[in-house]
């Protein structure tokens, strides 16, 4: 699913991982208040004890002792608090850090004083009366009103002080949508400063009227950023200004409102309280388990998520999670999949702004970690600025009813009825979707024809003849035609008849069942494997025409030249079983020159390719060799024929000539491993000169040693197939291969013999070993 915004594209993934993303932020920042604020909490209250102890005061007259030191002092309350405790300063999250900062270590001693009159209030009026009269008086105020708002979206007027009994009874309730200060702040989450009444073009109702004179609102935010309502303050006259000084202690008052009405309860509860609980009441008695989320919106108004302020008391969900658990929490935190398309946050988005009812499947309201759903339906309403959501649980008819329904659907059938007698015929939901036919209207037995491809009209029939003649369960498979978009599908039927007393057909019953992907897929696999069986041949042909050709090329051993003074033996171990051919390869050749040259290559690959390969390199090498040039000169040769007089070779090699008149080596190498001597029952690898792969630089030279010889040594030249392990680096396998070359070398097959079976390489690669023995 992709939605456009402006020029970007928008899935429906990244929108989820937003919202997701926004949750997790908002929790954060809520942690992070909610600890700095326990933090600073535990140290007042453990100073305040200690003031209550040592003074024998009362706690209200201890927050005021508190109040009044920290202010004649210039340092905040709660460093303070936490001197007197002898507790380290409580260290908050940093947006709690600022609050603290700008509002209780800024306090006035007005506002402390009004904290602790607060506290001793016993109601809403109380609390804005301890406020007007503490604090806010001594700025000319001359009236305050604490909002809160209702379960159904409603503002309502908790308390006042200054207002009057007749102003408070008009101004008891305001519906969702008046626009009066006190719903906006408490729906937007807006402040208004009116220093000098409303401003010109605003027309908002205003409570206790008094034109021209200042006023404030602004909203009361928990600590997890619930908005649950506003404060409104009003003066007598118009002021200059609100100072910073005033806006702090407006805020502070809200603060401590917030603080004292949910002391002790959660948000909702305290909604709870209001005057709508009969609405709360009514929506309990008539549903077992129901919710109620007012929408939670940003500044330009749009829906970001919805706070669950209600649970009935026997709400559970499918986590097992009572009313307790959920409320105060928003709609995604409670149930984070509800974000996914179609999902419950969605969906009450959607009754939200078009009012329709919304009746949607259990599965709707599933939690992580339980897959089956214990809910059988979910009803969503609009109920003012919100939605209400019933949870129907499933009985064990609907349990029942609804395991059918999925095993239907996974099984891609339907169930079917007709009455022989009357003519009616039943079908089950998933039917009318397999035939391409509109709900409800379902076709007998006999008006199949209409639908049937023309080849299996017979085998209709004979499905049918066998259950109303035969009066035996049946099974036939044939093609249908889809009526609504004249697509094929293959169905398998299974059907019974019905008899009465006599034996009669008086019914039958059975399944229509779409095989179509079955079917397909057995045609895929029919094809797959006879590509495959060709796919093999050819396969296992091209390896018995590379082994072939390798052996060809191969020297056997009884074959290698035996030049005056040396015994040479080499072995070849074949890929295993299984591996396709490669190109390792060697070559032992006497030279007219009376020179012998030893040789050992690979070619990178497997297959036709790299026994091809193997044999453009080799056959080149010989006909160089004739020239007389240096094993270095050879390989630079033998690099410009891979380069450029063949496609696609890379390879390694090493090149030796022995000349038996001094008894020296001389050797190059071409990104090949090191030869190794043998002397005195010690092996060692020769210093490695300096050489590329075959293949790899055009303009590459190579760098040569010469090697002294004495009777006795041994040298082996090998490829990395007899050594290389996949658990093991290259020089741990070498370091291998050394320890078992140490050996005395006597008879120089049986040496080479040992040092093949030895061999512990499991990379399932040919192997090449060429050994010579001085004499």
């Amino acid at each position: 699913m992709v939605a456009r915004e402006g020029s970007e594209v928008v899935t429906s993934s990244d929108a989820q991982v937003v919202k997701l993303t926004e949750l997790v932020m908002r929790q954060r920042r809520e942690l992070g208040e909610l600890r700095g604020q326990a933090a600073a909490k535990t140290v007042l209250d453990l100073a305040r004890g200690i003031l209550m102890e040592r003074l024998g005061c009362s706690a209200a007259d201890a927050s005021r002792q508190l109040a009044e030191i920290a202010s004649a002092a210039g340092i905040p309350l709660t460093q303070l608090a936490a001197d007197i405790a002898g507790q380290p300063p409580p260290r908050p999250a940093p947006a709690a850090r600022q609050a603290d900062e700008e509002r209780t270590g800024q306090w006035t001693a007005g506002v402390a004083m009004a904290s602790a009159a607060m506290e001793l209030a016993a109601d809403a009026s109380g609390l804005a009366a301890a406020m007007l009269a503490e604090s806010l008086a001594a700025s000319a105020a001359v009236a305050v009103a604490i909002w809160l708002i209702a379960p159904d979206g409603a503002v309502e007027l908790a308390g006042e002080a200054g207002f009057g009994p007749g102003e408070a009874s008009r101004w008891q309730r305001m519906p969702p949508g008046v626009t009066a200060l006190a719903e906006r702040s408490a729906r937007t989450g807006a402040e208004f400063w009116w220093p000098r009444g409303r401003p010109a073009g605003d027309d908002s109702p205003l409570i206790g009227q008094r034109e021209g004179s200042a006023r404030v609102v602004v909203p009361l935010v928990t600590g997890k950023g619930h908005v649950i309502g506003a404060l409104e303050v009003c003066w007598a006259a118009a002021i200059d200004e609100f100072t910073p000084a005033l806006r702090r202690q407006v805020v502070a008052l809200a603060d401590l409102a917030v603080q004292t009405l949910t002391a002790g309860r959660g948000a909702s509860d305290l909604v709870a309280d209001q005057r709508a609980s009969w609405v709360l009441g009514l929506l309990d008695d008539l549903h077992e388990s129901v919710l109620f989320s007012p929408a939670i919106r940003d500044d330009a108004g749009a829906v970001t998520d919805f706070r669950i302020a209600h649970v009935s008391p026997g709400f559970r969900d499918p986590a097992g999670r009572a009313g307790s658990e959920l409320a105060g929490r928003s709609l995604i935190e409670a149930y984070p999949e509800s974000v996914m398309p179609g999902g419950l946050y969605h969906r009450a988005a959607e009754v939200l702004r078009t009012g329709a009812p919304a009746h949607v499947s259990g599965e709707i309201i599933g939690t992580a970690g339980h897959a089956v759903p214990t809910i059988a339906s979910v009803r969503i309403a609009r109920l003012s600025d919100g939605v209400v959501i019933s949870l129907r649980h499933a009985a064990d008819t609907d349990r029942l009813a609804a395991l059918l329904g999925h095993a239907q659907r996974l099984g891609r059938f339907g169930g079917w009825e007709e009455n022989l007698a009357t003519g009616t015929v039943h079908w089950t939901e998933p039917m009318f979707a397999l035939f391409g036919l509109p709900a409800g209207k379902p076709l007998r037995l006999a008006e199949l024809r209409a639908v049937v491809m023309a080849d299996d009209l017979a085998v209709i029939e004979s499905f049918r003849a066998r259950l109303l003649k035969d009066k035996v369960a049946t099974a036939a498979v044939f093609r249908v035609i889809r009526r609504d978009d004249l697509s094929i599908r293959q169905v398998r039927a299974f059907a019974e008849p019905v008899t009465d007393s006599r034996g009669e057909p008086i019914a039958l019953r059975g399944i229509y069942q779409d095989i179509s992907t079955y079917y397909h897929t057995e045609l895929a696999l029919a094809a797959t494997r006879d590509l495959l069986t060709d796919s093999q041949e050819r396969a296992e042909e091209e390896h018995r025409l590379a082994l072939r050709l390798q052996r060809a090329i191969t020297p056997g051993s009884s074959h290698l030249a035996e030049a005056a003074g040396l015994d040479v033996t080499a072995r070849y171990r074949p890929a295993g079983q299984g591996h396709l051919v490669s190109g390792d390869w060697y070559d032992t050749v006497l030279l007219p020159s009376g020179h012998v040259m030893l040789v050992v290559g690979d070619v990178a690959g497997h297959g036709i390719d790299a026994v091809t390969g193997m044999v453009s390199l080799r056959n080149c090498l010989r006909g160089l060799a004739i020239t007389g040039a240096s094993p270095a000169s050879l390989l630079a040769w033998l690099n410009g024929v891979a380069c450029h007089l063949t496609e696609d070779i890379l390879g390694t090699a090493i090149c030796g000539l022995y000349d038996p008149a001094d008894r020296t080596l001389r050797w190059a190498r071409a990104g090949h491993l090191p030869a190794i001597l043998v002397r005195n029952a010690r092996a060692r690898p020769l210093p490695q000169p300096r050489g590329v792969l075959l293949g790899a630089d055009t303009d590459a030279s190579y760098e040569e040693v010469k090697t002294p010889l004495r009777p006795g040594d041994t040298l082996l030249m090998f490829t990395d197939g007899l050594i290389e392990r996949k658990d093991k680096s290259i020089d741990e396998c070498l370091a291998a291969l050394l320890e078992a070359a140490s050996v005395p070398v006597g008879d120089i097959d049986e040496y080479a013999d040992g040092l093949v079976a030895r061999s512990s390489a499991d990379t399932g690669d040919d192997a090449c070993l060429i050994a010579v023995t001085l004499r």
